[in-house]
């Protein structure tokens, strides 16, 4: 642009080669400048040949080169000077389409120019120097093609009367000598020229050639003919110009002076640092700590409030002796400052091919928790910024809960942390501390962020279930803001007291059960059951882990212990009873141990070992396959259950003795369940003429109902059928079919409402070799979506009624009343 030439003497050397690109505005003549009259030679003709300049504006008075570069370019120049030495100069906006001109493409208004000189330039073009004239308005184009020519008329300008115009001009000098001070590349010459500019009209073109940046905004200014509203338009333009211009100055001024003031503050430390080094004086405490902490903000990333924050604290750290209590408090606080990672992140890595690969090679099974941890993972490589549901997983013991975080942490390559939740009580736990206790720390979660490194680990929260609550606060609820993906992203840790952004940490969490995990709480997480392993499952999963695992912790070589699979499959039902595999790594562990004696005795024992030896290595088996209980006998039923650590088989047993028509029940039963045991009966007691029993078999004995394993607590309505079979079975003396095992509530009518854990009640049937199943009819659909492996060799009974359990529980002696239950 112009702005960026000195003035010089207005004089044209002949020898002089011009090398300005066509959006340079020249300089004005000695004439123009001074308010005097421009010489004239010829009018300029009605009929002018037109120069269309795509990026540069025109004025009238004003000295521009004229860059030639295109054949017909030059061609226009050529004809221009054969016709009279005058050109018109005109605005063309953009590349004409297709590459021809149109009429429409041009500006309305232009300015006649006199070429004063051709420069033939090294690589063959031309430079034209042209001097404004006066302003030109198209009247029509006479021809576009191989050269423009219109007719154009010239109008004047109009002055209007009143002393607006002179205030305006007064205006348009001052701002533009105050943003002449602005740009020192434009020098004295410029104001002085602007001071001398008369009249008026001249003083706005002069102003818009050099002041104005937008070509649009100089081609409006060309196109007004009212002087007044030439001049406001500039005054406009350049208020707008000064107050960028000021506002640019203001933010370098302080860039400038914050840069002078550390640079000046390092040199004077490097200075003081030489001058002790020479002395021999070793660095006080105070000032050894105040170098470390600026070096850390030097060397690494932090938010301005938290380099803010350090700032403050270090210039206190100053203002405290060494020997003060107050000091190592302060000092511990800057540590924390500035070693959480506050702007440092891993870079993810997620592969989802890779990822599925890792999550088969350490967990056998478990197909629908892959899929899930998979389309998460999924998600997150396409969008990164994703900010779904915590995911929570969610099984009894020993299933691989923590484990798939691990598997996650490196499919994803974050760092793994792991936080402990259980008997958690005190929410600083989570929140941390304020600083004015002695002792005081953050919370764990930035305790464990500063381990990682990074603000992008994986966080496993294990055992979310079992957090408590008492006077000292709830810190489950203290979670939900570490959960919440719309609030977590400015966690608030009292001690720390400046925000953490957790946005970006993936947090999983792992249960045992989900009914003892607050509501709000429970809202934030997506839960993905594990319910555990059937025989088939853990067999492999020893096989493939957990052997190869101990063999290696107990230095055993593959040619020194080997368990084929009827051993393995002997150790996981005659040894082993549990939803998970941490009793049968167990069971392995032992096995190696003593293999790893007899080798250091000197014994060479075989390395195969086979079912019938197990009982060397592991004693004799503790649970069998009593054909007793999976035959009960008179009063006994077999009911399924579910608890924290997987589903459970209970055998519910019913005694009867003469009494007056009363209910006794024994082994750790909680509300829901002696509940359930006065539903039963009081149901049958209704039933008893359908069902062959009279008054007098429950008004003149009592009923004892006992749940073995009296030290275990026991709760829920899911035995309501079963104890009624046990009670049926005692009153009548009639034993229930082998291998049956049900589940359900039942009501005071019979009905026979849905319950839960019926993927862990079904795996502890298979395990324990029942062979017939009772649900409720509305968990068919739980049943459907089970694993096939799960399901094979068990079959299925769905009751709406408790007649419907009758005949499948004893036979043809009920038939007809649940055929006529009607």
């Amino acid at each position: 642009m112009m702005n960026d030439h000195q003035f010089e003497d207005p004089e044209i050397p002949e020898t002089e080669e011009v090398t300005h690109p066509e959006t340079e505005v020249g300089f004005l003549s000695e004439a123009f400048s001074q308010g005097l009259p421009v010489p004239k030679g010829a009018p300029p003709p009605p009929i002018l040949v037109v120069f269309p300049l795509s990026a540069a504006v025109p004025f009238p008075g004003l000295i521009m080169p004229v860059l030639a570069e295109a054949r017909d370019e030059a061609e226009v120049m050529e004809k221009a000077l054969a016709q009279g030495r005058y050109v018109g100069l005109l605005y063309r906006p953009g590349e004409p389409k297709n590459g021809k001109l149109r009429s429409k493409d041009f500006a309305a208004m232009g300015v006649v120019a006199e070429v004063l000189k051709r420069i033939r330039l090294p690589d063959g073009n031309s430079n034209y120097l042209c001097r404004g004239v006066r302003r030109f308005e198209i009247k029509r184009f006479v021809r576009l093609r191989p050269v423009p020519v219109a007719k154009v008329t010239y109008p004047e300008d109009i002055y209007p009367a009143g002393p607006e115009t002179e205030a305006l001009a007064r205006n348009v000098l001052s701002l533009s000598q105050k943003i002449a001070s602005h740009q020192p590349n434009l020098g004295e010459g410029f104001s002085l020229a602007a001071i001398n500019m008369e009249p008026a009209g001249n003083l706005a073109d002069f102003v818009a050639a050099y002041l104005i940046r937008q070509v649009e905004e100089k081609q409006s200014v060309l196109e007004m003919l009212d002087v007044r509203e030439r001049l406001h338009w500039v005054d406009e333009s350049l208020t707008r110009e000064l107050v960028t211009l000021e506002l640019g100055d203001r933010i370098q001024t302080e860039i400038r002076e914050k840069v002078e003031q550390q640079q000046k503050e390092y040199f004077l430390r490097e200075q003081i640092k030489i001058i002790r080094r020479e002395l021999g004086e070793e660095m006080e405490p105070q000032e050894r700590d105040r170098e470390m902490f600026l070096q850390r903000l030097q060397e690494q990333e932090y938010p301005e409030e938290v380099e803010a924050k350090v700032r403050e604290e270090v210039e206190r750290l100053s203002t405290i002796p060494p020997i003060s209590p107050e000091y190592p408090g302060v000092r511990n606080y800057l540590e924390w400052l500035t070693e959480l990672p506050w702007c440092k992140s891993s870079e993810d890595r997620i592969d989802v091919d890779q990822a599925e690969k890792i999550l088969d090679r350490d967990h056998y099974g478990l197909q629908e928790a892959k899929e899930r941890i998979l389309e998460f993972l999924g998600v997150r490589k396409i969008r990164p910024e994703h900010t779904g549901p915590i995911l929570c997983f969610s099984g009894p013991p020993g299933v691989g809960k923590t484990s798939l975080g691990m598997a996650i942490a490196e499919a994803t390559g974050r760092s793994f942390e792991r936080m402990s939740l259980g008997g958690m009580r005190d929410e600083a736990e989570i929140k941390g501390h304020r600083r004015t206790y002695i002792g005081a720390l953050p919370g764990r979660i930035l305790q464990m962020l500063r381990r990682a490194g990074t603000n992008n680990p994986v966080i496993v929260l294990d055992e979310i279930d079992k957090v408590g609550k008492d006077f000292r606060g709830d810190p489950a609820s203290a979670l939900l803001e570490v959960l919440d993906p719309e609030q977590n992203h400015t966690f608030l840790d009292l001690y720390m007291d400046v925000p953490f952004d957790l946005s970006k940490v993936m947090f999983l969490a792992t249960a045992n059960v989900l009914h003892t995990i607050p509501g709000p709480l429970r809202d934030r997480m997506e839960v993905i059951e594990l319910p555990g392993y059937v025989t088939a499952e853990k067999v492999q999963i020893a096989r493939r882990h957990l052997l190869p695992r101990q063999m290696q912790r107990h230095g055993l070589a593959s040619s020194r212990l080997k368990l084929p699979v009827a051993s393995l499959r002997h150790v996981v039902s005659a040894y082993t009873r549990e939803a998970g595999v941490r009793g049968l790594e167990k069971s392995l562990a032992s096995v190696c141990r003593k293999r790893t004696l007899e080798i250091a005795r000197g014994k060479r024992p075989k390395p195969e070992v086979k079912a019938d030896l197990l009982e060397k290595y592991l004693g004799p088996p503790r649970f069998l396959d009593d054909r007793i209980r999976l035959r009960p006998e008179v009063g006994v039923a077999l009911g399924l259950a579910y608890t924290s650590y997987g589903g459970d088989l209970l055998e519910i047993e019913c005694a009867r003795h003469s009494g007056n028509g009363r209910v006794h029940f024994t082994g750790s039963l909680g509300d829901v369940m002696t509940e359930s045991c006065r539903i039963a009966h009081g149901f049958l007691r209704t039933q008893a003429e359908r069902l062959g029993l009279t008054e007098e078999d429950f008004a003149k004995s009592d009923l004892h109902i006992h749940f073995p394993a009296g030290a275990v607590p026991k709760d829920g309505p899911s035995a309501g059928i079963t104890i009624a079979c046990a009670m049926l079975s005692r009153l009548t003396g009639t034993k229930l079919k082998a291998r049956l095992g049900m589940t359900g509530e039942i009501t005071l009518t019979g009905q026979v409402l849905p319950i839960g854990g019926v993927r862990e009640k079904v795996l502890t049937a298979k395990r324990r070799g029942i062979k017939q199943i009772i649900l409720p009819v509305e968990n068919e659909r739980d049943v459907r979506i089970l694993d096939p492996a799960w399901t094979q060799g068990l079959q299925f009974v769905y009751a709406g009624h408790f007649h419907d359990v009758l005949e499948v529980a004893f036979g043809a002696r009920f038939k007809g009343v649940s055929e006529n239950r009607g």
